[in-house]
C-alpha cells in the first residue's frame, strides 16, 4: 500500500487488551514495555525500532531526510517486521535483520526527522496497526494512544524532566562516551521541539491516558507502577458487570 493513498483510519482493537505507552525520549518507554510484555504474557512491538529501521534505509540510500517526495517513494518499495526476542524485537528491514544497526545517534536522529511526515506517519501507522489489530499488545511510542490505537485498554504517558532524561540517555552510552551530556541534553530538547510541534500526531498524552512522572523514580519504582496501573486496568475488565 502505497503511503499517499490517504489518511490514517483508526482500527478497532480485537478482543485481547492493548497497552499504549507514549512519551518523549528517554522517558523509559522501551524498558517498561519489555517488562509489561513479560509480566503479563503480551507481545512487545516497539514503533520506534520501526522509524529506525526505515531512518536507517534512508541513510543508506542517501537520499535527503527532509524531502517528503524522495522518503514516500522509498516507503512504497520498504518492508519492516517485529520478530519477538528475549530482550528486544528482532527488527527485519526487507528481510535482512538490522537489530543492531539501529541504536546509534545518527539513526536516532533519522528517525526523528523522517518521522514528521503526514505520508510516511500514514504509512508507518498502517503497519503498527496490522501488527497489534489482534491485540494482546504492548506498543510505545509518541502517538499510539492517540492515534495508532485511540480504543487502547490502557494509555500510560510516561515523562520525566528534559535533563534527567538526557543524563539517562548518557549513562546508557557506556564508560567512554563520545559527547558530552550536555551535547545529549541539547539534543534530546531539540528532538523533544520536533516532536512536540509537528503538524501531523504531535507527541502529547491521550485524554485518557495515565500520566506517569518518573523524573523522581527509580526505574524499579516506574516499572513497578506501570505494572499497577496495568494490572487495575485488567481487574476492572475482568470483573463481572
Amino acid at each position: 500500500m502505497s503511503p499517499a493513498d490517504g489518511s490514517i483510519r483508526p482500527v478497532e482493537p480485537g478482543g485481547k487488551i492493548i497497552v499504549a505507552i507514549d512519551g518523549p525520549a528517554g522517558a523509559g518507554k522501551s524498558t517498561v514495555a519489555q517488562h509489561l510484555a513479560r509480566h503479563f504474557g503480551l507481545l512487545n512491538l516497539e514503533s520506534g525500532a520501526m522509524y529506525r529501521a526505515f531512518g536507517l534505509k534512508a541513510l543508506r540510500a542517501g537520499i535527503s531526510l527532509d524531502q517528503s517526495p524522495e522518503l514516500e517513494a522509498m516507503a512504497a518499495n520498504t518492508s519492516i517486521r517485529l520478530e519477538p526476542g528475549q530482550e528486544h524485537n528482532r527488527v527485519l528491514l526487507d528481510g535482512e535483520d538490522v537489530t543492531g544497526l539501529i541504536r546509534n545517534q545518527t539513526v536516532t536522529d533519522a528517525a526523528s526527522r523522517v518521522s514528521v511526515f503526514p505520508a510516511i506517519r500514514a504509512w508507518m501507522v498502517r503497519m503498527q496497526q496490522n501488527l497489534g489489530a489482534e491485540g494482546g499488545v504492548v506498543m510505545e511510542g509518541r502517538d499510539i494512544g492517540t492515534v495508532v490505537f485511540p480504543h487502547a485498554g490502557v494509555k500510560i504517558f510516561l515523562d520525566a524532566a528534559p535533563e534527567v532524561r538526557g543524563l539517562r540517555r548518557f549513562d546508557q552510552m557506556g564508560p567512554q562516551p563520545t559527547v558530552q551530556p550536555e551535547e545529549v541534553i541539547r539534543d534530546l530538547r531539540a528532538r523533544d521541539e520536533r516532536d512536540r510541534n509537528r503538524a501531523d500526531s504531535p507527541l502529547r498524552a491521550a485524554s485518557d491516558a495515565v500520566l506517569l512522572d518518573s523524573t523522581h523514580m527509580t526505574l524499579e519504582e516506574v516499572v513497578r507502577a506501570a505494572e499497577a496501573i496495568v494490572a487495575a486496568k485488567m481487574s476492572q475488565q475482568n470483573s463481572p458487570s
